[in-house]
Parts: structure tokens; C-alpha cells; sequence
């Protein structure tokens, strides 16, 4: 029997969505204000969700507290309070598009889960706009 556990988490960033390959007329055309030179935030709300079976000595799929652990060593300590263009690595030459967010959310959890668990990110970049990446 499979269940899914989640686990929510929020975070705030600022981030600049350009194509440096592009004119500026060009990024504004297709980026809009989220193409604003000096920058602009979101208030991010995670949800991290893991697929497996029941241990039956434990009763979890995965222990909350270890996945609520795990997401503030990877994310919300990495990304919270941040300019995700200037201040990470990640996103230095990855333009940080929702999508390219949770894609790398996914795999800066994913080494540390067992195989076994299914695991999808959720990322609401505005409480109408959000993305899903399931690996």
C-alpha cells in the first residue's frame, strides 16, 4: 500500500527572469515586470511530498520532523532571504523561472532520500501560480 506524506514549507526570494542572449526589448517583451533590472520577491510556499509504504515498525512513510530538517538544510537556509541570480550558485547562469526552482529543489533533496520514495515539489510562486516537478 502506497501513501503520500507532505510536508509545507515557505520562503522568501528575490529573483530577475532575463535571457542575457536577448535584447532588452526582447526580455521585456517576454519576461514582463519580472524582468525588472532591480529585481523583484516572492513569498514561496513548499510543498514537499513523498511516496512509499508504511514501515510497519514506525508507522511512517518518512519521519515529518526528518523531512522538515531536510528541506531547511537544503532550501529554506540556501534560499530564504536571498537574490537567487546573485547570492546561489544554482541560479548564477540558470535563469530562476518557478520551473527551474523546483526542478532544483527536487535535486537538492533527491540524494538524500531513499530511493524507494517517489518525492514531487510543489512551488506556489503566487497563491494562483504554481509548478509541480515529479523527477
Amino acid at each position: 500500500m502506497l501513501i503520500t506524506v507532505c510536508r509545507t514549507e515557505h520562503f522568501n526570494a528575490a529573483h530577475r527572469l532575463h535571457n542575457p542572449a536577448w535584447d532588452d526589448a526582447h526580455n521585456q517583451r517576454v519576461f514582463g515586470k519580472c524582468n525588472n533590472p532591480h529585481f523583484h520577491g516572492h513569498n514561496y510556499n513548499l510543498t514537499v511530498r513523498l511516496t512509499g509504504e508504511i514501515d510497519p515498525e514506525t508507522g511512517y512513510v518518512y519521519d515529518l520532523k526528518r523531512l522538515s530538517d531536510l528541506i531547511k538544510k537544503e532550501v529554506l537556509n540556501r534560499y530564504d532571504h536571498r537574490n537567487l541570480n546573485l547570492d546561489t550558485e544554482e541560479f548564477r547562469n540558470l535563469n530562476p523561472t518557478a520551473e527551474n526552482i523546483a526542478v532544483v529543489i527536487w535535486q537538492r533533496l533527491r540524494p538524500h532520500l531513499d530511493a524507494a520514495l517517489a518525492l514531487s515539489v510543489t512551488l506556489y510562486e503566487t497563491d494562483r501560480n504554481f509548478v509541480e516537478y515529479h523527477g
